[in-house]
């Protein structure tokens, strides 16, 4: 299925692991206000689902108090008890077809790939953007997919029909040469929510993206 609301070209991804300053809430709240189009709810941790279901629920009334997109990471019943917009799905997680049985329509549905191989078979499912990476690395998992690097994700830009969102230690510095690779946006964790100034590493990656 393809949709035609617009994917957000900068995904801000909250976390409460990797920084303590900030609750997923506030993240979103700083993300928004300095121009993010897109923000992603994921929480790894063991949480029951009333309490997943509240912070989502609190993000939904940020971003729907903008024009930014809330993506919930994972958590079907999470997206269809808050109405989200949109769901990123990993593959461990619910299938695409589950997904779209559960959700409302024209709700945006993501999907992860780790490599050209994944990326083709993804793209072929009823998503409506892929999630690629880690391009550079990652420091938000134990134990992570291999490196892509640029001319992997080139390939994959190339090869599939959906918009592409790189993700893995992206940085102010490498968004151009993302981009030129033929990406659509990109996924954010540390680099927005670990800075010293959130608001004002928001506003410069907005820059970059032309936001």
């Amino acid at each position: 299925m393809t949709t035609t609301i617009a994917i957000p070209r900068l995904h801000v991804i909250t976390d409460e692991v990797q920084q303590d300053r900030y609750s997923h809430v506030e993240l979103a709240e700083i993300a928004v206000a300095n121009g993010s189009d897109g923000i992603q709810y994921r929480e790894k941790r063991a949480l029951e689902l009333s309490t997943r279901i509240s912070v989502a629920n609190s993000m939904a009334e940020v971003c729907g108090k903008s024009n930014a997109m809330l993506i919930v990471n994972d958590h079907v019943e999470v997206a269809a008890a808050v109405s989200a917009p949109a769901i990123h799905l990993g593959q461990e997680d619910e299938t695409v077809d589950f997904a779209r049985k559960k959700l409302a329509a024209g709700t945006v549905i993501g999907g992860t790939a780790n490599s050209l191989d994944e990326a083709i078979r993804v793209d072929q499912l009823d998503v409506d953007y892929l999630g690629i990476g880690p391009v550079f690395g990652t420091k938000s998992k134990n134990s992570p997919a291999p490196t892509m690097g640029l001319k992997t994700l080139a390939e994959i830009c190339s090869a599939c029909r959906h918009p592409v969102i790189a993700i893995g230690n992206i940085q102010l510095e490498n968004v151009e040469a993302v981009m030129a690779a033929g990406a659509h946006g990109v996924a954010v964790i540390s680099a927005i929510c670990c800075a010293t100034d959130v608001a004002s590493a928001t506003r410069a990656f907005c820059t970059e993206l032309g936001l």
